[in-house]
């Protein structure tokens, strides 16, 4: 008889588990037999039905896009908070989820809208224990809904139609991490990343094509000028971690991200990642300091696949993160410190990478991947057709690791004329501290003399992108009163390094922003000094 009570009682909670939702409340891949994605409106209708069942939301908006929408922000907490202030004083590190930065890859804004529904309405509550988590699922709301069939046609029609890539003024989101010429890309930095603080952001996306055998592949934010702590813990720790949880929970293979090319033969020998720059958000995260993670679905999965294999990532990130928050924290803040003490002991004498050449890792990986078939074409050439078997090819190369080509010197902080105040503004914008210089005041240091100026003849983001050669020359140097001081021993030291150092390969050089004083200065014809000094002591 206690047997018989024990099964029905059991029954009876895994009834009660699962809750019925109203109309309002299923998602338009849901009502549509998953032919069909969310509309701008959509998205804002889902959000307010949720928020009219719970008191454990807040709803912002980090700012509004060219067309006038505003972007979505929802932070769930219990108890519920609505300033970055309320949620310092709950103890609870905050993380950071984003969807739709490119409008055809669709699964991120519909599982967060799933998972949104199931934290506050259902029976994932317990992830609100001991973390703020802080949703934006759809980031490029303007693009969202330019919807047509010709649209990401990898995704083979799953959903028949999708927005596009760009945002309304025509920049790539995942692009703009530097340049920040996009409304969102200023919006997130100031009304998300330095109003709430989060210690992890995590970025969701469909992959290109690459016919790897993963469900979804993702990737840390690389290290490679940044500090070694977050990027260990999301890459030995963390990563490996949620992919195990997520075959064992869910029968759903993760993997690393990268791509291989059938030039260099079959079976492939390697994969390769994107590139490391910090104009890709995930990437610049590991400057700021914090865990960032790249989420990338299978691109030929059906949409009801992608958004099962993304929701189970995303839920089992939440987990580890809402176990291991604080560790998550310390680590980061350990990060931060660590960066500022290098300035402190070793400006004038460490060096750091600005120019990078991707390598491979140490050890080789088994890669899953559908398998190839060889045969010759009428021509005698060397071809390969896919098969639909999948297969585990050992021993491959995965080249996820960056090494630097070149190096400069660690300043204990940079000198920007106050002519260049542009220059000062813009770092302003992605929070670095910058004071105003009282009296003309003597520095030693050094200034790079740029003798070539290099543009590139195509355009990338609507930039020919510039890259200087010359070299440095040590100097006194007075700066004057109403120049701009930036002081290195402060949180976003490996970031403004990256962003003012002249050689970087993704600095403000990079972007154009010198081109004009450097072309009026006759940069064609001499040698022109680099206006920004960096000094080594007083």
């Amino acid at each position: 008889m206690k047997k018989l009570f024990l099964f029905f009682l059991a029954a009876a909670l895994a009834t009660q588990s699962k809750a019925q939702w109203s109309a309002d409340l299923i998602t338009i891949p849901e009502k549509t037999n998953y032919q069909e994605t969310s509309t701008y409106a959509d998205v804002m209708n889902f959000i307010k039905a949720v928020q009219a069942k719970t008191d454990l939301m807040y709803l912002e908006y980090m700012g509004k896009s060219l067309e006038g929408k505003a972007i979505p922000v929802v932070v769930m907490a219990n108890p519920k908070i609505t300033t970055p202030e309320e949620a310092k004083a709950s103890g609870k590190p905050v993380m950071y989820i984003q969807g739709n930065i490119h409008s055809g890859e669709v699964e991120g804004k519909e599982i967060l809208q799933i998972l949104m529904r199931e934290i506050l309405l259902g029976d994932k509550k317990d992830l609100l224990d001991n973390q703020i988590v802080v949703f934006a699922p759809i980031y490029n709301t303007d693009s969202n809904d330019k919807m047509d069939v010709q649209v990401r046609r990898s995704q083979e029609g799953s959903p028949q139609k999708t927005g596009i890539r760009a945002n309304s003024q025509g920049w790539d989101l995942n692009r703009d991490g530097i340049k920040m010429e996009a409304l969102e890309t200023s919006a997130m930095i100031e009304n998300v990343i330095m109003k709430w603080d989060p210690e992890m952001f995590v970025d969701l996306h469909t992959t290109n094509g690459t016919w790897h055998g993963y469900s979804l592949t993702w990737a840390p934010s690389y290290h490679y000028a940044g500090e070694w702590g977050p990027y260990d813990l999301t890459w030995n720790t963390l990563l490996p971690e949620v992919t195990r949880h997520v075959k064992e929970k869910y029968d759903v293979y993760l993997g690393p991200y990268g791509g291989y090319s059938l030039r260099q033969g079959w079976p492939p020998k390697a994969i390769y990642t994107y590139n490391h720059h910090p104009r890709y958000l995930v990437n610049q995260m590991g400057l700021r300091n914090k865990v960032g993670i790249l989420s990338e679905a299978f691109a030929h999965e059906r949409l009801y696949q992608r958004m099962n294999s993304t929701k189970a990532f995303v839920t089992e990130i939440l987990e580890y993160t809402n176990a291991n928050g604080e560790e998550i924290r310390r680590v980061n803040n350990e990060a931060a410190a660590a960066a500022i003490q290098n300035v402190i002991n070793n400006a004038g004498k460490a060096k750091k990478g600005v120019r990078f050449q991707m390598v491979p890792l140490e050890d080789t990986f088994t890669l899953r991947t559908y398998n190839y078939i060889p045969y010759k074409n009428e021509q005698g050439e060397q071809r390969y057709i896919r098969s639909g078997e999948i297969i585990e090819i050992p021993d491959v190369q995965n080249y996820s690791k960056f090494e630097a080509t070149v190096e400069s010197t660690i300043p204990r902080g940079y000198i920007i004329p106050k002519e260049m105040k542009y220059i000062a503004d813009h770092l302003k914008k992605q929070g670095v501290i910058i004071t105003k210089i009282g009296h003309r005041k003597n520095y030693q240091g050094e200034v790079f003399m740029v003798s070539k100026l290099e543009k590139s003849q195509r355009q990338f983001e609507g930039h020919n992108m510039a890259r200087v050669e010359g070299k440095f020359m040590p100097v006194s140097k007075a700066a004057q009163k109403g120049d701009f001081l930036v002081d290195m021993a402060q949180p976003l030291t490996n970031l403004i390094f990256y962003m003012l150092e002249p050689q970087s390969d993704d600095g403000l050089v990079t972007w154009n922003f010198f081109d004009e004083y450097f072309e009026k200065e006759g940069v064609s014809t001499k040698s022109v000094e680099y206006p920004v000094f960096k000094y080594f002591e007083e």
